[in-house]
């Protein structure tokens, strides 16, 4: 198995596409056609993880955070990240960071959030826009059913909670072949006319590549003809925040301490209780500030996030309960996303958690 699998594994669930613009998602380390030996699973790259991944002979970690966000002019070991690198780089070891893409995702680090507080009927806060388009192809209509069902198995024609999702219209298309063809159906000078369906079907943008492929592949005819349009619809599978609800509302009070203990946070900041029982909880991993209009528009009760600064707490406004549980805190259980997606497509290496703990704030 080659890195290089893992990684196209890995881009399939979280494409690269879904990265933040100032992220730096991806294979930062490495040669891609590698063999791998063993991956080691953390949630930041340091000197002491990669001294783990030597002694126990992986040579490929998977990170949430990148080591590298920066462009880097000299390498010469003289801050930590360097160091890093340069061992990394000495000792044949891949560095590959799931980071925003993962962040975006539903089943990404805010759904795994929501499951170990115990939400339910999530949602994602912020849906990310002008990333879906359709796909409007003409296909015999005895080849119709061979071309969706090649689009679907290709990422198309999703819908909320919905799949196999398609508009069809019958109709006849016309062509004539020119010299040089080698037409499906028709004879070459003259024109043709045949029964067609117009499918009509909604994809990610990210898919487009693999979509248009699979179309191409089972489509019958030399030239397809295809159109493709951009939509401003958002797209509510991806975005970044989510959404979701208590089985049962919980004393104000008594959930923060209960959230405390989920993620063993050294301190929980936050504002004002509100309302003394809540029940609509809003998350975001990370630094989760500019979300805070989101969480307080859907109605939350509760906003868990990190990284709030001292005067961004007052824009709370009584409206909401924030809560920073600090940044690691937060995202400390994406190192499970990563290995369950490994563990349960592949079989061929071992998956390890690092025994590292990089959190670089300690609590008194």
């Amino acid at each position: 198995m080659k890195i290089k699998e893992v990684v196209s594994y890995l881009e399939s669930i979280a494409p690269l596409a879904y990265q933040e613009s100032y992220d730096n998602a991806g294979l930062l380390t490495g040669n891609k056609d590698a063999v791998i030996k063993g991956v080691l699973i953390t949630i930041d790259v340091t000197g002491e993880v990669i001294d783990e991944a030597i002694q126990k002979k992986l040579n490929l970690i998977i990170t949430h955070h990148p080591l590298i966000f920066n462009s880097i002019k000299k390498l010469t070991g003289a801050n930590h990240q360097e160091r890093t690198l340069i061992k990394a780089i000495k000792n044949d070891i891949a560095i590959y960071a799931g980071h925003t893409n993962f962040d975006s995702i539903t089943g990404g680090v805010n759904s795994k959030i929501c499951e170990k507080i115990g939400l339910k009927n999530c949602s994602i806060l912020s849906p990310l826009s002008n990333e879906l388009k359709k796909l409007v192809v003409f296909v015999p209509s005895d080849h119709a059913q061979k071309v969706r069902d090649a689009i679907f198995k290709a990422g198309a024609g999703h819908i909320g909670n919905y799949d196999m999702c398609s508009f069809n219209l019958e109709g006849n298309g016309t062509f004539r072949a020119g010299e040089g063809a080698n037409p499906f159906v028709g004879n070459i000078g003259r024109m043709h006319t045949e029964k067609e369906t117009r499918v009509e079907v909604i994809f990610p943008k990210a898919l487009q590549g693999n979509i248009i492929s699979a179309m191409t592949c089972v489509h019958p005819y030399e030239e397809v003809a295809y159109d493709i349009y951009p939509l401003d619809n958002r797209y509510n599978k991806v975005g970044m925040g989510m959404a979701g609800t208590l089985e049962k509302e919980e004393d104000a009070a008594t959930f923060l301490k209960r959230i405390k203990k989920i993620f063993n946070a050294g301190v929980v900041r936050y504002t004002a209780f509100h309302k003394k029982s809540v029940k609509k909880i809003a998350v975001c991993g990370g630094s989760g500030g500019f979300l805070l209009k989101e969480a307080i528009s859907s109605k939350a009760d509760v906003f868990i996030t990190s990284d709030f600064k001292y005067h961004q707490f007052f824009d709370a406004d009584n409206k909401i309960i924030v809560a920073d549980i600090g940044h690691f805190e937060s995202e400390q259980f994406t190192r499970e996303i990563f290995y369950d997606l490994l563990i349960k497509k592949f079989n061929t290496f071992a998956v390890c958690f690092s025994e590292v703990n990089t959190n670089p704030i300690n609590y008194l």
